[in-house]
């Protein structure tokens, strides 16, 4: 048996049901080399170690960490909601944004939706039998909250390697909108393990603009999951940048299911040190002249590795149907490698759909006119894997939000040069 689930399973509190669920989770073990979804992030290194449950008290850290993060906002450290630094004084009206208790039902009902019952979507399935806690999200029909909501999720040292889970669920009203900044942040050196599952609902006509920032700690490992599914007219506007940790995974799924539904998915990988970054799109075209809009970006550096498969399957009857997928991605070093799968399946008649993938590296012919404009080498790499990296930035809208990521996107970059 694999150490990982048995220390795992160890800190299992539920019951017979849950306790069951649990018990096939092991049984069927981590996925291996053969699993088409994970032949290319292996685990053997991650089975071998061991995670104690995560502490019942709040990890302090230091609150200049989140200084610059507005309320309102909604504080987890180490897996636990921390109320002290929490701020829900500013919530707009119409909205509702608090730590919700996951049972053992919520956990059924979630895994139907999303953990599928696949030996290969362990983490999926872990998540759903131990998740306890999570940030719940809901905006009434109508409610237009251009405030931006922010949820930050903390890792901090503990006395030993730890894990923890969290469900969230967002629902959007009919004819809503939201701004939404998710913040996964370091407080200091650590080699934790967290699993965090997403469930989000859009009703018709409703916006959402979602901003990721994963920005976690060099040991880090992390397994993320987004289920969202768009009723008629809906419109899901996302930014991901992938900036952190040693493992990181997150599976993004999007069932387009009423006419006129569209998402505009925007991402980056930054794969620089060791770091393994593994992006994994599901879009699912359900509906008539639904559309979506895939840009990402991608660079490995160092020793580094970038992982992506952009999925796109448009179904029998979703006639009128738009998706775009482009993903483009630097090599800087000859240690670093990027897998990139761009994959599109059609069933329907009547559509326009388009995808491609490159990796390469700088241009040189660009390099060469900065270079005789008198920029330094490491300036001009600068330069260029800059301009290279904002182009997914234009989803987000707002000024305020989008200055904030290009400031934390060019503060990762700086360390660049080095690992190239």
């Amino acid at each position: 048996m694999a150490t990982l689930l048995d220390s795992l399973a160890a800190g299992f509190e539920g019951d017979n049901a849950g306790k069951a669920a649990l018990d096939a989770i092991v049984s069927d073990g981590l996925p291996g080399p053969r699993s088409e979804a994970w032949k290319y992030t292996p685990l053997r290194a991650l089975e071998r170690r061991a995670f104690a449950p995560a502490e019942a008290g709040v990890a302090a850290f230091d609150p200049a960490l989140i200084a610059s993060i507005p309320a309102p906002r909604l504080v987890f450290v180490n897996g636990v909601h921390d109320p002290a630094h929490s701020d829900l004084d500013a919530l707009p009206e119409g909205v509702t944004l608090s730590p919700q208790g996951v049972g053992d039902a919520t956990r059924e009902t979630d895994a139907d939706d999303g953990a599928r019952n696949r030996s290969d979507d362990v983490f999926a399935r872990l998540n759903a039998a131990l998740a306890r806690t999570g940030a719940a999200v809901r905006v009434e029909a109508g409610a237009q909250v251009e405030t931006p909501l922010h949820l930050v999720f903390i890792g901090a040292p503990s006395d030993a390697d730890r894990a923890w889970h969290l469900r969230h669920a967002i629902e959007i009203g009919e004819g809503a909108s939201l701004v939404l900044a998710e913040h996964h942040l370091a407080a200091g050196a650590h080699r934790h393990l967290d699993t965090a599952t997403l469930s989000l609902r859009l009703g018709a006509r409703a916006r959402l603009r979602h901003a990721r920032v994963h920005d976690a700690a060099d040991g880090a490992t992390s397994f993320l999951r987004t289920d969202a599914a768009l009723a008629g007219d809906a419109e899901y506007r996302r930014l991901d940048l992938e900036l952190g940790a040693a493992l990181s995974r997150h599976e993004f799924n999007v069932r387009l299911l009423g006419d006129r539904a569209r998402v505009v998915a925007n991402g980056v990988l930054l794969a620089t040190g060791k770091r393994h970054l593994d992006t994994r799109l599901g879009i699912e075209h359900v509906a008539r002249d639904t559309a979506c809009e895939l840009t990402w970006r991608g660079i490995g550096a160092g020793r580094g590795r970038a992982v992506f498969h952009g999925g796109i399957t448009i179904h029998e009857g979703a006639d009128g149907s738009d998706a775009n997928l482009s993903n483009k991605n630097l090599l800087l070093s000859e240690g670093a490698e990027i897998d990139t799968q761009p994959v599109l399946v059609i069933h329907a008649d009547e559509v326009k759909a388009a995808h491609g993938a490159t990796v390469g590296q700088l241009d040189p012919t660009a390099m060469f006119y900065l270079r005789s404009r008198g920029l330094p080498e490491a300036d001009a790499r600068r330069l260029l894997t800059a301009a290279f990296m904002r182009e997914p930035l234009g989803v987000i809208a707002s000024d305020t939000l989008r200055d904030a990521l290009e400031v934390r996107l060019d503060a990762a970059l700086a360390s660049l040069v080095g690992d190239a």
